[in-house]
C-alpha cells in the first residue's frame, strides 16, 4: 500500500469506527439511565409503602462526592495527564492526527445520532 491508500484507510477506518463507538456509547448511556431511574423509582415506592427506610440526605451526599472522587482517580492513570514517554516521531508516524481526527468526527456524529 502506498501512502495515499494508507491515509485513506486510516481516515475511513477511524471515521466509521468513531461512528460505531459513539452510537454504541449513547445507547449504553440511555440504557444505564433507564435502569438507574427504575432503581430509584423502586426505592421511592418501597419507602412510600414503608417497607424500607432511606436516608435521602445521605444518598445525596454520597452522590455529590462521587464526581470529585472520579476526577481525582483519573489523575492516577499513567499517561492520562498528557505526558507520555513516547517519542513524537512514533506518535505521528502512521496513525497520529489522521486517525484521531477522523475518529473524533465520527464519534461526534455517532453520538449525536445515537
Amino acid at each position: 500500500m502506498n501512502l495515499d491508500e494508507n491515509l485513506a484507510v486510516t481516515l475511513g477506518g477511524g471515521f466509521f469506527g468513531g461512528i460505531l463507538i459513539g452510537y454504541a456509547l449513547k445507547k449504553v448511556i440511555k440504557v444505564m439511565a433507564i435502569i438507574a431511574w427504575f432503581f430509584l423509582a423502586a426505592l421511592a415506592y418501597l419507602q412510600y409503602q414503608q417497607i424500607a427506610r432511606l436516608n435521602w440526605g445521605k444518598l445525596q451526599t454520597i452522590s455529590e462526592d462521587t464526581l470529585p472522587t472520579l476526577a481525582n482517580a483519573t489523575q492516577q492513570i499513567p499517561g492520562f495527564d498528557g505526558y507520555s514517554n513516547a517519542p513524537t516521531e512514533l506518535v505521528m508516524a502512521n496513525l497520529g492526527i489522521p486517525l484521531t481526527g477522523s475518529l473524533a468526527i465520527g464519534f461526534t456524529i455517532g453520538f449525536m445520532r445515537g
